[in-house]
């Protein structure tokens, strides 16, 4: 049974969709925003301070930095458990078929796709500091540094592993017995995942030509989970993605400013950068991983029919 076709293993009434998905939403960001907001409050010095954030960023109520993440990391963690109460006891079936087609998950498969990304990943990073180093100040301050390397490893693969479970689990699935094929949902959840980074302070200042790097990367992550049949992969890229990204550069205008090791300081501008992860490094990416895994038939996997499997019986 393929990594789409696990869906059939539980419970797939319209309303068990509706239900989880309300469930997922309700925890995330009803239930998972109420400790953020009871950090703005108290660090609001009345209601209108606090309004004026709220309609902005809350940063600019002076939390600190990594506190600030935590809270906000914490809403993903709502969110997840969301999830995993809604796959077991809605849809009646096992977690571990919203992660992976196989009997466990393969957690060398998140170990490999972790350490390969990240070596990647810092290189890249580095090269553009050398390259053009006038853009970069050295931020390193010990204490608030190593309390960031802390929260990034153990709490930011939970905001992740949310993502990818969401998009490239639950939807991909979802949409892919809806669809009865295996491209429409690939197109669909990677241009949803694009779209919903639409709001970070990052597309306000680049324009919208920076949805080629998200919807591009929600691509990425798409193909290698129907490519390998699960997601072990693509949780173990786009959780070092984001821990990477949090503790190397950080900027005044990102959607999460951290205290990493350097402060880009150029002005918001469409570079290389933007997309040479998705025209060479992606691709690079998805060539090794199929020299690794032993990937082929490649259209059948990522256009190809689904049908619903004979010995599944749904009531």
């Amino acid at each position: 049974m393929n990594y789409i076709q696990q869906a059939y293993t539980g419970k797939i009434k319209w309303f068990h969709w509706v239900f989880t998905i309300l469930l997922v939403f309700f925890g995330w960001q009803v239930i998972g925003v109420l400790p953020l907001m009871g950090l703005a409050i108290m660090n609001s010095a009345n209601m209108t301070e606090f309004t004026k954030a709220a309609e902005g960023n809350f940063m600019n109520l002076g939390i600190d930095n990594n506190l600030f993440l935590f809270f906000m990391i914490l809403t993903f963690i709502f969110g997840l458990i969301s999830l995993f109460v809604g796959v077991k006891y809605i849809h009646k079936r096992t977690f571990t078929s919203l992660v992976t087609s196989r009997k466990s998950i393969d957690w060398r498969r998140f170990w490999f796709g972790f350490i390969t990304w990240g070596i990647i990943a810092s290189i890249v990073i580095f090269i553009g500091i050398k390259l053009s180093p006038e853009n970069y100040v050295w931020n390193f301050k010990p204490i608030p540094f190593y309390t960031l390397l802390a929260v990034s490893f153990l709490f930011l693969p939970f905001q992740t592993s949310l993502e990818e479970l969401l998009f490239r689990g639950y939807f991909m699935q979802g949409l892919g017995i809806l669809a009865k094929n295996r491209w429409l949902p690939l197109v669909l959840t990677s241009v949803i995942f694009g779209l919903l980074h639409g709001a970070n302070p990052e597309v306000e200042k680049l324009g919208y030509i920076s949805m080629v790097f998200y919807i591009g990367t929600g691509l990425f992550y798409g193909v290698t989970t129907l490519m390998d049949e699960g997601t072990e992969l693509s949780l173990g890229l786009h959780a070092i993605n984001n821990i990477v990204a949090a503790f190397f550069v950080t900027t005044n205008w990102a959607v999460f400013k951290t205290d990493a090791l350097y402060v880009d300081t150029s002005e918001p501008s469409v570079g290389w950068e933007m997309f040479f992860p998705v025209l060479v490094l992606y691709p690079m990416m998805l060539f090794i991983f199929s020299k690794k895994y032993g990937w082929k038939n490649w259209v059948q996997k990522l256009t190809g029919k689904i049908e619903e499997p004979t010995n599944i019986i749904d009531d």
